[in-house]
């Protein structure tokens, strides 16, 4: 180091060595200033506690001016009589001594009483200060754990982001196929509205073509039947009871009418006229058309019945009631508690003087329409759950039900208990009606099955898997229609396994009615709608809706009337909605005795009444 007077001389002019050795007595001197860094402040703290030892030792010693002063104001120094410049006695100063000495020990033994309790303060200071430390060794270890996991988070964020990356880039590659994808299945789906557009236009055409075709063919036979008659009424013939003379005169061309109920007479004064010894009101009013058409209705109706399944003849039926035109209902005319709790099902049997009906009591009562009353007929027992259906064969002489016991069950009427039960749906049987014949029957089941019956067997001869809660069905001569939970009604074919058509519908489809003409189909949906579909086109042809109407179940049955000029249909708040087919104007709503939700009606086929049913146990027979 330099002398305090010496000059400073700059590093540029020494030597290199004299350099070298100032760099190291600067080191050497950075390392022992550090190694007394810490012995510094404590040997200052020595020296003021030293200086503060002094203090108190200084402030301990009695000053001579303090004793000469004592010794002066004592009086004993007074007393000592007259040598006053002789010192006081010794057994006073030592008295005096012994005073002082014994506050000096008082303080000094206070002073160590503070000393005792600095040291122990001290004592728990450092013990706080040593676990304040082994606080911070631990607070720096777990602050290194947590650096580290920090360290491992932050890379599995980084991977995470990376992976996000890939899976938006992915993402946005999938987005921008799904838009083309939607872009495409548009263009698919316009196409398809047009080609259904195209093919709907085309049906109907058809449909007027071969409309038009019919009625030029039928205004041609008309002509000729007309034509026929006016040159037989012409005619004078006379008739033989000899029955061999017929042969003759239908070899001269004579047609003899097959419509007379009775022989007839002719008479010739003038123009010959023919004389009906009998005619009805209502026939009156028909036209030749129609008369034609109720033959050949009667005779394709006993032809279709003419032979069972086996190919065994079946008995014609007789009294087949045919309506001409069927009556509005107006009154209610009888009112019965017919049942323990709500009525499901209501039918007909064909001579229109059977009535069925069936709750969830379990019980299906016969009644017999006499004079505008229900006289009870029978009940028939035996069902294992609630009826949802009931129908009648063609011939009036047996009953099929659906029940809630996974089953369809028969009887026959005048027997009480059941004849067969048809099992072997796993759910609820919500519709079992008979096909054409007595042999043959088809049930829906909440299962997603219709299953088609051998009677004479009591077997499931087919079974149609469907894609939806089955709630009604209906058969036609080689077809079964079924409606269902899905909004849609499917069309099969008796002698195919698979769907041929399937119409779609607003709604849960609750009933389906079949004209007897089987052409127009009646469908009754929870949008509060009915629909007449002409299964001609297959194209919905008149919706029915009216203010006050709703649907009050799903199993809310609507029927045609028997002339299908009408449809009639139950509402949730009792009332009956009779619209006309032709017009599709609402013709008239009937409230009465039902304060409830009506279920299901009935239309006789003669057309003279109308039954409804309803959720409070209430049959009405409406004239």
């Amino acid at each position: 180091m330099a002398e305090p007077g010496s000059s400073i001389i700059p590093d540029c002019c020494v030597a290199p060595w004299k350099r070298h050795i100032m760099l190291q007595l600067r080191q050497r001197d950075r390392t022992q200033k550090a190694l007394f860094l810490e012995l510094m402040p404590a040997y200052n703290r020595l020296l003021e506690k030293a200086e503060l030892l002094a203090q108190f030792s200084e402030k301990l010693q009695p000053e001579p001016n303090d004793v000469t002063s004592t010794t002066h104001q004592d009086p004993c120094w007074e007393e000592s009589g007259p040598d006053s410049d002789q010192g006081p006695s010794s057994p006073i100063l030592r008295v005096k001594w012994q005073q002082e000495e014994e506050g000096l020990r008082l303080v000094c033994g206070e002073m160590a009483y503070q000393v005792v309790e600095k040291n122990t303060a001290l004592g728990t200071l450092e013990s706080q200060l040593e676990e304040r430390q082994s606080r911070l060794a631990a607070l720096e270890v777990s602050a290194a754990q947590l650096k580290d996991a920090r360290e491992q988070l932050a890379k599995q964020v980084e991977a995470l982001q990376a992976r996000n990356a890939t899976l938006r880039t992915a993402y946005d590659t999938l987005r921008a196929h799904r838009g083309l994808q939607e872009a495409a299945l548009r263009r698919l789906e316009e196409e398809a509205r047009d080609l259904l557009e195209k093919l709907v236009l085309r049906k109907a055409r058809a449909a007027a073509e071969r409309n038009l075709r019919n009625e030029r063919q039928e205004k041609a036979k008309q002509a000729r039947v007309s034509f026929e008659l006016k040159k037989a009424a012409k005619r004078a013939v006379s008739i033989s009871e000899n029955p061999d003379t017929l042969p003759d005169l239908v070899r001269e061309g004579v047609e003899i009418p097959a419509l007379a109920a009775e022989p007839v007479s002719l008479e010739s004064e003038g123009c010959e006229k023919w004389k009906r010894p009998f005619r009805s009101a209502s026939a009156t009013s028909l036209t030749l058309s129609r008369c034609v058409d109720v033959v050949k209705g009667l005779l394709d109706f006993k032809k279709r019945r003419g032979h069972s399944v086996g190919g065994a003849p079946e008995q014609r039926y007789q009294s087949l009631p045919v309506c001409v035109a069927a009556r509005l209902p107006t009154r209610a005319q009888d009112v019965l508690d017919a049942h323990l709790s709500e009525i499901n099902a209501v039918r007909f049997g064909p001579n229109s003087s059977l009535l069925a009906t069936g709750g969830a009591d379990r019980l299906i009562h016969l009644w017999n329409v006499v004079g505008g009353r229900l006289e009870a007929n029978q009940t028939l027992e035996g069902a294992g759950g609630s009826i949802t259906s009931v129908d009648f064969d063609p011939s009036g002489s047996q009953v099929l039900a659906a029940t809630y016991n996974q089953a369809a069950q028969l009887w026959k009427v005048g027997e009480v208990q059941s004849k067969e039960t048809l099992s072997g749906h796993t759910d609820k049987v919500t519709a079992a009606k008979f096909k054409l014949t007595r042999h043959q029957a088809v049930t829906g089941s909440r299962d997603r099955t219709v299953k088609e019956w051998d009677l004479g067997r009591a077997y499931c001869s087919r079974t149609i898997n469907v894609l939806s809660y089955c709630n009604d069905v209906v058969c036609g001569d080689h077809i079964i229609i079924s409606g269902h939970n899905d909004q849609k009604i499917r069309f099969w074919d008796s002698r195919g396994p698979h769907c041929t058509q399937v119409i779609p519908v607003q709604g849960r489809v609750t009933s389906l009615s079949l004209s007897h003409d089987q052409l127009h189909l009646l469908s009754c949906s929870r949008d509060n709608t009915l629909k007449v579909i002409d299964l001609r086109v297959s194209n919905i042809r008149q919706v029915f809706r009216a203010d006050g109407f709703k649907c009050g179940s799903d199993w809310t049955k609507a029927v045609f009337s028997p002339d299908r000029s009408y449809a009639l249909a139950g509402s949730w708040d009792g009332a009956l909605y009779i619209w006309d087919v032709d017009t599709g104007k609402l013709e008239s709503s009937l409230r009465g005795p039902h304060c409830v939700a009506v279920n299901a009606v009935a239309w006789c086929y003669s057309g003279s009444h109308v039954v409804s049913v309803d959720q409070g146990r209430k049959v009405v027979l409406w004239h």
